[in-house]
């Protein structure tokens, strides 16, 4: 009976080897190289970056407009694409929203690198012209000292301070005097 039974065992045992018989060989399609599809993405991706650079350098270059008077270290040119801040009354602090406009120059700049720009400071007519031009300084230097913060080198920015003796608005009101009380930004050329 035991026989019998390890027969029976047997017998099942090789019909279940019969049954699932040899595994296939499984024939795998080669796709396309996810690798090579990744260096496809990264190349358009760069490829687009770098016409946005170019799209970007030039609408820089569009805006730059030579000013009048030469500076100190050649040509000095202006840029709509750079927006100038402005003072409180007496002050040198710099406002909320003026820091978002030193965030966007600040942005513009570092795309530049080889940009270099000065900081004018400005003051309205109230004042000495000694009080101003100390004033002017430190709304120049307040300017420079958050582009530094955001990642500007230093070597790249340089300050000088006009007092009351460029105002941007001749009249002699408080809406003038608010337009007067800027810091404004140039470019040096190459």
């Amino acid at each position: 009976m035991v026989r019998k039974s390890l027969s029976i065992i047997i017998l099942i045992l090789c019909f279940g080897l019969i049954l699932t018989g040899c595994p296939k060989k499984t024939v795998v399609k080669e796709e396309p190289s996810v690798k090579r599809a990744e260096e496809l993405a990264a190349g358009k991706e760069k490829a687009a970056k770098e016409e946005a650079k170019k799209t970007r350098e030039k609408e820089f270059e569009k805006s730059l407009i030579a000013k009048k008077e030469p500076g100190i270290e050649g040509e000095i040119l202006e840029s709509k694409l750079l927006k100038d801040i402005h003072f409180d009354f007496d002050k040198y602090d710099i406002r909320p929203g003026d820091a978002e406009i030193l965030k966007g120059n600040a942005a513009l700049l570092m795309k530049h690198p080889t940009v270099k720009i000065q900081i004018e400071g400005h003051c309205d007519e109230r004042g000495t012209i000694e009080y101003n031009l100390a004033l002017g300084e430190r709304r120049a230097n307040s300017a420079k000292k958050y582009l530094i913060s955001l990642g500007m080198p230093a070597d790249r920015i340089s300050t000088i301070s006009y007092g009351k003796e460029k105002p941007l608005d001749p009249g002699h009101n408080e809406e003038a005097w608010t337009k007067n009380r800027r810091d404004h930004f140039i470019i040096f050329s190459k």
